[in-house]
């Protein structure tokens, strides 16, 4: 084990100092004595304690405590740096796992958007639809009922037509029946003269037209 050496800084700085002009330099002041003493590896940074500077080597168990210590503060600056890029890489992973999910969420509701869209058109269409066929469907009825008004008036018209003529031919035959068996009698013989020349006069009847 090396032996401590006792020696004061001042002591050390001044011992063999000579100015460039080769003159010696002045010993350096007492030490006060009122102020404590501080012994301090004088190798090592020194502390600026406002105490007596006293110089001493460093022992073997020293050298091998601030070594030992060195490592484990480097260790811990190791296991501190490799802590924080797993934590820097475990983030940005969070983080870029939360950017695809947020944007597979989008994706989502984007072609959800689209499908309602769709749905959306397509009812609107198939109402579309639907209101066409009842307008058709309408306009047919109503086409129907029409035709089948004015089929109902053709034949009513014909029906009418008809028991007109049929009237007008009964008529007739009463009146050629009056002249056939009334009509030589002698007060009958005027008006049946008339009735003759009626009857022989051309009809103008108009033909029924087809129901």
């Amino acid at each position: 084990m090396k032996k401590n050496v006792t020696v004061l800084l001042l002591l050390v700085l001044a011992a063999g100092c000579r100015s460039l002009d080769g003159d010696a330099t002045p010993p350096p002041p007492p030490m006060d004595p009122s102020r404590k003493v501080s012994q301090q590896v004088c190798t090592r940074i020194l502390k600026d304690d406002g105490f007596n500077l006293l110089c001493r080597t460093e022992t073997d168990a020293e050298y091998n405590a601030r070594i030992a210590e060195e490592e484990r503060q480097a260790r811990e600056r190791r296991e501190a740096a490799e802590r924080a890029e797993r934590e820097r890489l475990e983030a940005e992973r969070a983080a870029a796992l939360a950017a695809a999910e947020a944007a597979r969420q989008a994706q989502l509701a984007e072609q959800e958007r689209l499908a309602a869209e769709q749905r959306r058109r397509e009812a609107e269409a198939a109402a579309a639809a639907a209101a066409e066929r009842e307008r058709q469907e309408k306009l047919a009825a109503e086409a129907r009922a029409r035709e089948l008004a004015e089929q109902e008036a053709r034949e009513a018209a014909a029906r009418e037509c008809r028991r007109l003529a049929q009237e007008a031919e009964d008529g007739r035959a009463l009146l050629t029946n009056f002249v056939d068996n009334y009509g030589k009698i002698d007060e009958n013989k005027g008006i049946a003269g008339q009735i003759t020349a009626f009857l022989a006069k051309p009809r103008k009847a108009k033909p029924c037209a087809p129901a």
